[in-house]
């Protein structure tokens, strides 16, 4: 007789359950932010990130940050430098672990190969071996040239965004997987994926080619779970609520507390949070 495969449809309540302090969280992009809310909605803390942008900003402003991984933590709309990141990097608060691009896929592609460390050529010649002491000049064994071992970035869970999935974890991008989530999947130790919908295997099997993750550890069916960051073939980027968040955490105060309230902590669900943005508004970021 044949044994049913395990489904692996999980609830937001599920889901939390599973993050404790002091983990090692991956976020993909766009960020998957019906996860980060509930993140800061249960005041997790201590987390080491790896993020960028945004996404990472709302984190550090929920106090839920303590070491952060990141290749970029810029603002946009004008803002060089994210404002929760720049405040708790200058008042001591947040560890940084410098690197690039380069630096950060390297380390989450020997994660993914089992390995302690993988060479990179980035990096040399500059400054940040000497920032970051994880970072170690070493000589090619077969060339003599000078390289970069970048240690292995082993995160606890990662938590992505896509367009669909079926019950069993076939994960489906539209038009490709972000940018950093395909190294964030092979280098993490659970995989947890957030969708706009659910689809049914036949749908899968029906276009194989477009499955980017083959059995995710967890799916989590949520519309508008990006939001107010995009999601490919759905809806585009909610601007105006970005530029509301960067205007209040550059003060730092009252301002920046009421936002956080009105959109992290008084929503208890991910579906309480899309009636507080409102109907009107998120129709309005119709993709097609």
């Amino acid at each position: 007789m044949e044994t049913e495969r395990s489904k692996k449809i999980l609830s937001e309540k599920e889901v939390i359950a599973k993050i404790s302090d002091g983990m090692t969280l991956a976020f993909g992009e766009p960020a998957p932010m019906g996860f980060i809310r509930q993140i800061i909605r249960n005041k997790i803390r201590d987390l080491t990130v790896i993020a960028s942008g945004m996404s990472l900003d709302m984190l550090i402003a929920g106090g839920c940050v303590k070491k952060v991984i990141s290749y970029y933590a810029g603002g946009g709309f004008g803002v060089a430098v994210a404002p929760s990141f720049r405040r708790a990097c200058e008042s001591g608060e947040l560890d940084v672990w410098e690197c690039e691009e380069g630096i950060l896929t390297t380390g989450l592609e020997a994660a993914g190969k089992a390995l302690p460390y993988l060479p990179w050529r980035g990096g040399v010649g500059t400054s940040l071996p000497k920032i970051n002491k994880d970072l170690k000049l070493i000589k090619d064994p077969i060339e003599g040239q000078v390289l970069l071992a970048v240690p292995a970035i082993k995160p606890d869970m990662a938590f992505l965004h896509a367009a669909e999935s079926d019950a069993y974890g076939n994960v489906q991008h539209y038009e490709g997987p972000g940018w950093l989530d395909l190294f964030l999947y092979r280098a993490a130790k659970a995989t947890i994926v957030q969708v706009e919908k659910i689809v049914s295997n036949e749908d899968v099997r029906a276009n194989p080619w477009a499955t980017t993750i083959a059995g995710a550890d967890g799916i989590v069916r949520m519309p508008y779970g990006a939001h107010p960051f995009y999601s490919r073939g759905y809806y585009v980027q909610d601007t105006s609520f970005l530029r509301s968040y960067i205007d209040v955490a550059k003060d730092q105060g009252e301002q920046l507390e009421d936002f956080l309230t009105r959109y992290f902590f008084s929503p208890i669900s991910h579906e309480e949070y899309l009636e507080e943005v409102g109907i009107k508004r998120l129709l309005s970021l119709y993709e097609y």
